[in-house]
């Protein structure tokens, strides 16, 4: 945890702090100097200046060349705690928010450099101090200049990548929002044809109930099983609408071409696992090698449930197309057991990426996650030790129908 004092790094106050004590410090040691007890407060002014050369750089700039002017005309010559001279004009150069204003300060030095070298006796002596001075200053600032650079580059890196944070963070929420959406539709889809399946049912056990009692008494079994069914399904569609995200785009690109092969699906539409092979046979002919293995006797799913299942494989398959390519081996595995269904997906990663991109089946783990998470499930997706990637959905069964009870 970064602790602050008066809004800054503790750090940084403190190292500054530190760099002022040595120019306080040089400035008493002074003292013994001919210049005496003037130099040395002199020396102070500028250390005391120096403690906020990262907050106000320009302004702790200029009061140095005063400082240091002052020094020049009371002849005290070149003294020890001049080195806060070149510690602000570095500051004034790294810190200011514009570059003129280091610029400026550099201009300064140099007459600083050029006063100093005058008030040497013979031109030789003026030569070489005016010499050794400004390579000094001229070193100082361009060594301030290049960490300024620096300073810059990563604070340009930082704020672009919180942008695309940002930025990452709002299409996560997009996507939840528009599969969230998805999800509810068709939901909304399989409750709906629940409930005309149980209209029609009570419809024909009410006009056996007299003539066939058999009959009837099936009709109704058919509609307390289907009701029961419905009721769990819209259980799941409240909990999909409980945590409503921001509204979802005009165009759904899972709605327009759900397969990402090409293939549009009427949004209407809701497909079963009965119809995997046709869809793994457009995945083929879009390049993917499939092979599909069922494992396990299918059991009769309810219809959100069945729905999910070729949801989970819909979206690895165009995963798989988009990120491993054309060409590469897909095995796509569905286990049936007795408490739950595990879809699989795995690819060996080895094909080449197509030409033009395809168009998205949806928004990826995502998607998958959300219509999982729905059933209860787990979504496990990673690398294969092998190379390429694997994906594997468990989805609970529901219990066995009948075994709720319902209170009147």
């Amino acid at each position: 945890m970064n602790r602050t004092i008066l809004g800054r790094p503790l750090r940084s106050v403190a190292f500054d702090v530190l760099v002022s004590g040595v120019v306080a410090l040089f400035a008493v040691a002074g003292v013994v100097q001919p210049a005496g007890v003037q130099a040395t407060l002199v020396g102070c002014a500028m250390a005391v200046a120096l403690v906020f050369r990262r907050a106000h750089p320009s302004a702790v700039a200029a009061a140095v060349a005063v400082l240091a002017l002052v020094q020049v005309v009371a002849g005290w010559g070149p003294l020890a705690y001049d080195i806060g001279v070149l510690i602000a004009l570095y500051s004034v150069v790294k810190y200011a928010d514009r570059l003129r204003d280091g610029v400026l300060a550099g201009v300064v030095a140099g007459a600083g450099v050029l006063v100093a070298a005058s008030q040497t006796e013979s031109d030789l002596a003026w030569w070489v101090t005016a010499g050794y001075f400004g390579l000094v200053t001229g070193g100082v600032w361009l060594a301030a200049l290049n960490v300024r650079t620096r300073r810059l580059y990563v604070l340009t890196l930082e704020e672009r990548a919180a942008t695309l944070e940002r930025e990452r963070e709002a299409e996560a929420r997009a996507a939840v929002a528009g599969e969230r959406a998805r999800m509810a539709r068709e939901l909304h889809d399989v409750v709906a044809h629940s409930m005309a399946v149980m209209i029609v049912q009570a419809d024909g056990a009410r006009f056996m109930l007299d003539r066939d009692p058999e009959t009837a008494k099936v009709a109704v079994k058919v509609v307390a099983d289907t009701g029961r069914q419905a009721l769990e399904e819209m259980r799941r569609l409240v909990d999909v609408l409980r945590e409503q995200s921001p509204p979802e785009p005009a165009a759904a690109p899972g709605v327009a071409d759900p397969d990402g092969v090409g293939v549009a699906e009427p949004e209407h539409r809701r497909p079963v696992a009965a119809e995997l092979p046709a869809l793994l046979d457009r995945f083929r002919d879009a390049g993917l090698r499939v092979r599909h293995t069922v494992r396990g006797e299918p059991p009769a799913l309810p219809p959100g449930l069945d729905l999910t299942v070729y949801r989970v494989v819909q979206e690895a398959l165009t995963n798989t197309l988009k990120h491993a390519g054309v060409g590469a081996d897909v095995t796509v595995t569905l286990d049936h057991g007795p408490v739950a269904v595990v879809v699989r997906v795995d690819d060996d990663g080895h094909g080449r990426p197509p030409v033009a991109p395809r168009p998205s089946g949806g928004h990826g783990l995502i998607g998958m996650r959300e219509r999982i998470g729905v059933y209860d499930g787990s979504l496990t997706a990673g690398p294969r030790p092998a190379g390429g990637w694997q994906i594997e959905a468990r989805l609970p069964l529901p219990s066995t129908p009948g075994t709720e009870v319902i209170a009147a």
